[in-house]
């Protein structure tokens, strides 16, 4: 029996986000109207559970919504998708019985808007290890110092998730995971997010000067470094394949510019038929094709597995930083072959497939990078290097 995929996006939201799209590239800016509209319909509640008054969607789901998002938009998608991320590991980890993190549903529920602090400038070790302090607060609180980059939605953000050291003892450091609210104070976003792509994700830098996490917001201390605990699998499950997710939509948009602008097009050379009548054009987009299919197919089934908690035992991180890796690079491919196909019309900075060109680029700066990555499935099938 075919499985009912539940949606939330109508195609006449994703029409206007898509026109919309363009004028925040071009202009720098963030998409308010689109974040309107997603609210409208329920989206960034996607991942609470319905008892909560969410929609209670799978993480196939929406990985379908996300890929058909970025279609529309990419910045747009990628913006969005750090508050989905934070929901949606929440989520994951409720339905699994551990509610630590149920406080975030419940906030995203009644109106709160989530971004992802994590990032920060040279450190290699993303989250197994921080360059900002975390200190300890009397009764169990904590506070951050530090800077973290690429923080999406940064113009309308009223919840952060972050993490610092806690190394007042240098015997047992941890790393510690909490929440803090943007009207509590020590924050400061700069407006320094001027770049080559993703223009509207407003991925400003953001300033922690004693951000307080109160007790009931911090909710997980772990050592540094690689840990089994269910925070961390949820954490990198959620954000790789809506990441993958992302980049699959450009490169499905790419395809359907390509497979257009093969048949607007006319070859002197063939005695006017069209570019799709040409061996070797036909040949590029079929070869586009093959790779985004196969990117599609691999995200989906991967979001299905970690939904059914299908057992990949000690492959479960290599798949997913793998996801990554194939769905970003698959991406980058297929836009490039459309932007071939489509000739150079599309090398104006007005051109759909220009910007897209650029926006896709972004992709090879998420982790896991593809050295990590590399990393974690050469340890999966060879077993950790010798020291």
């Amino acid at each position: 029996m075919a499985r009912l995929l539940r949606t939330l996006l109508t195609d006449d939201l994703l029409a206007r986000v898509h026109d919309r799209a363009a004028g925040h590239d071009r202009d720098n800016s963030f998409p308010h109207d689109d974040l309107a509209d997603l609210v409208a319909v329920g989206y960034l509640t996607a991942f609470v559970p319905e008892r909560l008054g969410g929609a209670g969607l799978t993480l196939e789901e929406v990985s379908r919504e996300q890929v058909r998002l970025a279609a529309a938009a990419p910045a747009t998608a990628l913006a969005v998708n750090m508050h989905l991320v934070v929901t949606g590991l929440a989520a994951l980890l409720a339905a699994r019985g551990d509610d630590s993190v149920k406080f975030i549903l419940e906030d995203a529920a009644a109106g709160e808007i989530f971004a992802f602090g994590n990032s920060e400038g040279g450190n290699d070790l993303v989250m197994f290890g921080s360059r900002t302090r975390a200190v300890r607060q009397e009764g169990g609180g904590y506070r951050y110092f530090g800077t973290k980059i690429f923080t999406s939605l940064s113009p309308v953000w009223t919840r952060l998730a972050t993490f610092g050291l806690d190394d007042s003892d240098l015997q047992n450091p941890l790393l510690v995971h909490g929440v803090v609210s943007r009207d509590g104070g020590g924050i400061e976003t700069r407006d320094d997010w001027d770049t080559l792509g993703m223009r509207a994700t407003q991925s400003v830098t953001t300033v922690l000067d004693g951000a307080l996490a109160p007790a009931d917001r911090v909710y997980r201390q772990l050592p540094p470094g690689p840990s089994g605990d269910p925070f961390i699998f949820a954490l990198f499950a959620v954000f790789e394949v809506l990441l993958a997710a992302v980049y699959t939509g450009i490169g499905r948009r790419a395809i359907e510019l390509g497979v257009a602008a093969a048949r607007r097009r006319t070859s002197m050379k063939y005695d006017g038929r069209a570019y799709a009548q040409d061996p070797d054009i036909r040949w590029r987009i079929a070869d586009a094709v093959l790779a985004q299919d196969g990117a599609e197919l691999q995200v989906f089934a991967l979001a299905r597995d970690v939904d059914e908690q299908a057992d990949h035992g000690a492959r479960w991180f290599a798949q997913l930083v793998g996801l990554k890796v194939r769905a970003t690079e698959s991406a980058r491919m297929v836009v490039d072959a459309a932007l071939r196909v489509s000739g150079g019309g599309s090398y104006f900075s007005g051109n759909e497939l220009g910007r897209l060109y650029r926006d896709v680029l972004a992709g090879i700066f998420h982790p896991s990078d593809d050295e990590s990555a590399h990393a974690t499935v050469a340890t999966s099938v060879l077993g950790p290097p010798e020291d």
